[in-house]
């Protein structure tokens, strides 16, 4: 098992690495062969209650790099001033802004994130979404499971397959663009609104490049992939949401915090729209939620980005920057402090 019951620290020549993530994590992020090449390397402080922000505290003092997880403490002035020796910060997941400060930058400590690891996986269930929607694979198994006759099962809007189907991205992120990529494959148009997406990139995605308004007026399935933002805060509203044709579908495997949550579930309660998210305002998602109840909603609980093999990229890819550092190499994955304005 990778890792150690208790924090520990040991006095050597050899460099040493805090490594501030759970034992559950661990297990998932680490597997034997990438920890025991980080434990070649360095002397590790491993801190099982990665949350304690007295216990890293104590750990960092001639600490050279720090790995962390998700709800580590936010590296600011007051840790900064007590690790004398840190040069990187190696995030496991992808939004820094929750771990670090401008403080960071400015000390210049290398900051970095395997954001990249999780692409793959998100789009895949985004794509699986996106094909549940268009067969309304949805309502039938709440049909089935919900006790309704087999012919009343059978009742659903109008189905369609991906190939030919108008699909709109919203965000040509790295997330967004594997999707685009597999959703083109399987024969679907694609538009994409996104304000930093040139002319030249969208010919080299297959892509057309519209406004928003334009996306949402004629795409069979929306799926969401923009960034978290100030600018981006429930940019989906109301407003836009009645935009959607009828027996459209909405996929969400972002964040929440893009779309109105009321607004969009004021439209599904009215049948008007399918819907498959993975990400909520509150998560867990409370037990009586409305959201639960919806024939016409397909619900995962922020498992997108959950796959084994996922989990493992993570966890190489923190270990890979570290051992960057340690040999004299520059970071693969490093991040400026224009990463701070991506909140979560």
């Amino acid at each position: 098992m990778p890792g150690s019951p208790d924090a520990r620290s040991v006095r050597s020549d050899r460099p040493r690495v805090v490594v501030s993530v759970p034992p559950h994590l661990r297990a998932e992020f680490f597997t034997p062969q990438v920890w025991g090449e980080l434990e070649r390397a360095a002397e590790l402080t491993v801190l099982d209650e990665h949350r304690d922000r007295a216990a890293l505290l104590g750990a960092l003092p001639g600490a050279r790099a720090l790995i962390t997880s998700w709800r580590s403490p936010q590296a600011d002035g007051e840790l900064l001033d007590v690790a004398d020796a840190l040069e990187l910060i190696a995030h496991t997941g992808s939004a820094v802004a929750p771990y670090v400060t401008e403080d960071v930058f400015r000390r210049r400590v290398l900051v970095t994130q395997a954001g990249d690891e999780m692409a793959r996986p998100v789009a895949e269930v985004a794509l699986a979404f996106t094909l549940a929607l268009l067969h309304r694979i949805q309502r039938f198994d709440h049909a089935l499971r919900g006790g309704a006759e087999w012919a009343a099962a059978s009742q659903a809007p109008p189905r369609h397959e991906i190939h030919g189907s108008e699909i709109g991205v919203i965000g040509a992120s790295r997330t967004g663009r594997a999707y685009i990529a597999m959703v083109r494959a399987m024969g679907a148009r694609v538009s994409v609104s996104d304000p930093f997406l040139s002319d030249e990139d969208a010919a080299a995605l297959g892509v057309s490049a519209v406004p928003l308004e334009t996306l949402l007026s004629r795409s069979r399935i929306v799926a969401v992939h923009a960034p978290v933002t100030e600018e981006t805060h429930r940019m989906i509203g109301a407003a836009q949401l009645a935009l959607m044709p009828d027996g459209a579908g909405l996929v969400n495997t972002a964040r929440s915090w893009l779309v109105d949550e009321d607004a969009l579930l004021a439209e599904l309660t009215s049948g008007r729209l399918d819907a498959a998210i993975d990400v909520f305002d509150a998560e867990p998602l409370p037990a009586d939620h409305p959201f639960r109840t919806l024939p016409n909603v397909l619900l995962t609980p922020h498992q997108a980005a959950g796959s084994v093999e996922c989990r493992q990229r993570l966890g190489a890819s923190a270990v890979d920057e570290v051992l960057r550092l340690l040999s004299g190499r520059p970071p693969a994955h490093a991040v400026g402090v224009d990463a701070l304005t991506r909140l979560r």
